[in-house]
């Protein structure tokens, strides 16, 4: 079991992360990252606070945790702390898992990186000074940005000095009008490439692919070799193309980390945060990729904080469990989150059939603790016992009954989703 610590834990790429490994038997997750609202504290057991990179503390603060918890590996999911935790790996008592210090350091700038592989692959045209550019559009984005931030399509002399002086270090580049492409990649030190896998970002949000789908062209491949092996890429990486106004592929960006969107490749077969521990520990490996296409979309997840315990369930049959012919998949997969967390279920129903007989058929004759089969006309809180329950019904008229009379929580469908958190 090797543990491994996500930081910071609540980005898209903690995320990410965390979705490709926290049913993985040879993890353990572990979450840190600012004590500032985010997602990743719903989905851990505990947060661990770090202060910001930017202070003098998160070192110390990172160093305590990393003892505390034993931590093997860690995880940066923000563009920043890849260059922090790679200029401080000698000090951390954990393996971070980047590839060199030179590498980190040369994709945080997008001008050194096309500087660096202009000779290797197709780069965009970048302007030195503001008197250079003759033809607009153009692009203007930060030297060491992320995401969409401070990035601006020009389309006037007197716009690109107006956004000349609001951005720190900023890049102009011609501007690249056609599809725009993301090749996830993973590499190993020795073996050099191992997979690539494109897709094209037909939806992004603050930079990010949130609508993304999965495309094969040889020439993702020969870009990623040839990067791969200028600059000896290890672990999970990917890098960004799109089409310049011949259609040509140019390079945008490269990133030495786990992306957000990698999802469309890890439902595929490829577990790129896994298979990056393993290639950190030298492990042989190879790669088993099913090949079909894959449109990922992504949205706003709910997630809720616990607030209620319970100790049982009284869970109502037709409407519930069972809706129209079909399992209500989302109630089912509660009832086993229950058995695991050993608490006990009670089905309540007034099915007119043969009730053994649709259990069965349905599959779930052995999955309730207890079975009450109602008459015609039976209060179902008259059945009720349990003083540390609740009670989920389709039907306003049973909820309300049960609620006014056992003083109980009650819950329809719509809620199941609240009770698969607690």
């Amino acid at each position: 079991m090797r543990k491994v610590l996500v930081f910071p834990a609540g980005t898209e790429i903690g995320l990410e992360i965390y979705a490709a490994l926290h049913s993985c038997k040879e993890v353990e997750l572990f979450a840190a990252g600012q004590a500032v609202s985010n997602h990743a504290e719903l989905l851990y057991e505990k947060y661990h606070s770090i202060s910001s990179i930017h202070s003098d503390k998160w070192l110390e603060e990172l160093i305590l945790i990393v003892e505390k918890l034993k931590i093997d590996y860690i995880f940066p999911a923000y563009d920043d702390v890849i260059v922090a935790l790679s200029q401080n790996r000698e000090k951390i008592p954990a393996t971070i898992l980047l590839p060199s210090d030179e590498v980190c350091e040369l994709t945080r700038s997008k001008s050194k990186t096309y500087q660096r592989l202009c000779s290797i692959v197709k780069t965009p045209h970048v302007y030195q000074t503001i008197d250079d550019v003759t033809n607009f559009p153009v692009f203007i984005k930060p030297d060491r940005g992320q995401g969409s931030l401070g990035v601006k399509l020009i389309h006037s002399k007197e716009e690109l000095l107006h956004s000349v002086s609001e951005i720190k270090c900023p890049v102009i580049s011609e501007y690249l009008p056609g599809r725009e492409y993301t090749v996830d990649c993973f590499s190993d030190r020795d073996e050099g490439l191992l997979f690539c896998g494109g897709r094209e970002r037909l939806r992004m949000r603050n930079g990010i692919a949130v609508s993304t789908q999965t495309i094969d062209e040889s020439i993702f491949h020969s870009f990623a070799k040839k990067i791969s092996n200028e600059l000896h890429m290890q672990g999970a990486w990917f890098f960004q193309l799109k089409e310049d106004a011949e259609n040509q592929l140019t390079l945008l960006e490269i990133g030495p980390r786990i992306a957000g969107s990698m999802a469309a490749n890890r439902v595929q077969g490829i577990n790129f945060p896994l298979l990056s521990i393993f290639e950190a520990e030298r492990a042989p490996l190879s790669i088993l990729k099913n090949s079909y296409p894959v449109l990922l979309d992504r949205a706003l997840k709910n997630k809720y904080r616990k607030s209620i315990s319970f100790d049982s369930v009284y869970i109502d049959f037709d409407d519930t469990v069972l809706l129209g012919d079909r399992i209500n998949l989302q109630a089912v997969q509660f009832l086993y989150k229950c058995i695991n967390n050993k608490i006990e279920i009670i089905l309540i129903t007034r099915h007119p059939g043969d009730l053994s007989n649709i259990l069965a058929r349905y599959r779930l004759n052995n999955l309730f603790d207890k079975v009450i089969h109602l008459k015609r006309g039976e209060k179902k809180s008259s059945q009720i016992t349990h003083q540390n329950a609740i009670f989920i019904d389709d039907s306003f008229s049973e909820r309300l009954d049960v609620h006014l009379n056992k003083k109980i929580p009650t819950f329809d469908c719509s809620m199941l989703e609240f009770l698969m958190d607690q």
